[in-house]
C-alpha cells in the first residue's frame, strides 16, 4: 500500500520506446497490433511478421539505431516510430530509416518492386497546433506527379489526438481510442477499457509490464541516463554563457581602465571583482 508520503511509482505508458516494444511486439499481442495499424492506415490487415532490426550500419555519420518495429504484411512493409517529443533533427533521422527501410527491401528481391507498400508511421508527440491529426508525406513535384507510388511517410499528431480525450469528444474517441490508449495513465486507461475489450487486453499488457521489475529497471536506467545527459548539456552551455559573459566584461572594464574611470564605477557596470580589475591593470 502506498502512503500518503510515498511517491506514487512512475507508470510507463506506450509513448515509451521501450514499453511500445515490450506491449506491441510480444506474439501474443499481435491482435493489439493489428488493431492499431488498422486505425493508423485506415486499412484491414491480414498478417504481421515482426522483426527487430538495426538502421544505419553502414553510415558512421548517423547513429546506430533499432527501429521500434518492422512490419511484414499483405498491405506492405511498415516501419514504426515512436517519437516522445518533438525535435527538428526527428524528422532527418526518420526519414533516413524510411529510406533505409526502402533501401533493405528493394534489395531483397531480384528486381525492383514498385507495387509492395513501404510505409513509415511516426507516433509523434510535441507537434501541437500547427499540424492537423495526421499527415501523409510522399515524394511528389510540383504538379503532383509522384516520384514513388509506393512510398509513404505517416505522422500521427498525438497532441491533437490526445486532445479529444481531454476534451472529452466522444466521437473522436471512439474513432481513434487505440491511438489514444498509448498514452492513458492507469486510471483513464481503465475508464477507456470499459468500451472495448482490445482496449482492455492492452491495459493487462502495460500494468503487466510496469510490474516487471527488470523492465522497471531498465527504464529507470535509462531515465537517470537521458538526465545525466541533460543535465551535462545544459552545464556545458551555462558555462559557455557565463564564459562569454566574463570575457565581455573584462573587454568592457579593460576601456573604463584607459578611460580613468574610477573603480567602483568598473564594478558596478561590469560586476567584476576588485580583484579581477587589478588583475586586468597587472596584464
Amino acid at each position: 500500500m502506498i502512503t500518503d508520503l510515498q511517491e506514487k511509482p512512475k507508470f510507463y505508458t506506450c509513448r515509451y520506446d521501450a514499453a511500445f516494444k515490450e506491449v506491441f511486439l510480444n506474439e501474443k499481442n499481435e491482435e493489439i497490433l493489428k488493431k492499431l495499424l488498422e486505425q493508423s492506415l485506415h486499412l484491414k490487415i491480414h498478417t504481421i511478421e515482426t522483426a527487430m532490426m538495426e538502421r544505419n550500419q553502414g553510415n558512421v555519420h548517423v547513429r546506430r539505431k533499432v527501429l521500434d518495429a518492422v512490419l511484414y504484411t499483405d498491405q506492405g512493409v511498415i516501419g514504426i516510430e515512436m517519437n516522445a517529443r518533438y525535435k527538428r533533427y526527428l524528422r532527418v533521422r526518420n526519414t533516413a530509416f524510411a529510406f533505409d527501410l526502402y533501401t533493405h527491401y528493394t534489395y531483397r528481391g531480384k528486381e525492383y518492386d514498385d507495387e509492395m507498400q513501404i510505409i513509415q508511421i511516426n507516433y509523434t508527440y510535441g507537434l501541437g497546433k500547427k499540424y492537423d491529426e495526421v499527415e501523409v508525406y510522399e515524394l511528389q513535384n510540383k504538379k503532383g506527379e509522384q516520384l514513388l507510388k509506393n512510398f509513404r511517410i505517416i505522422e500521427w499528431n498525438m497532441d491533437k489526438i490526445m486532445k479529444f480525450w481531454y476534451d472529452k469528444d466522444e466521437e473522436n474517441i471512439e474513432k481513434y481510442k487505440y491511438l489514444i490508449m498509448l498514452d492513458l495513465e492507469e486510471k483513464e486507461l481503465e475508464e477507456l477499457s470499459k468500451r472495448d475489450e482490445e482496449v482492455k487486453k492492452y491495459m493487462e499488457e502495460v500494468e503487466r509490464i510496469n510490474q516487471d521489475p527488470k523492465f522497471r529497471e531498465y527504464m529507470t536506467k535509462e531515465e537517470d541516463d537521458r538526465k545525466i545527459r541533460n543535465t551535462e548539456l545544459r552545464e556545458a552551455r551555462e558555462q559557455g554563457i557565463e564564459y562569454s559573459e566574463k570575457n565581455r566584461n573584462q573587454e568592457i572594464a579593460k576601456n573604463l581602465i584607459s578611460l580613468d574611470i574610477p573603480i567602483d564605477k568598473i564594478i558596478e557596470a561590469t560586476g567584476l571583482s576588485e580583484e579581477e580589475i587589478n588583475k586586468l591593470t597587472i596584464d
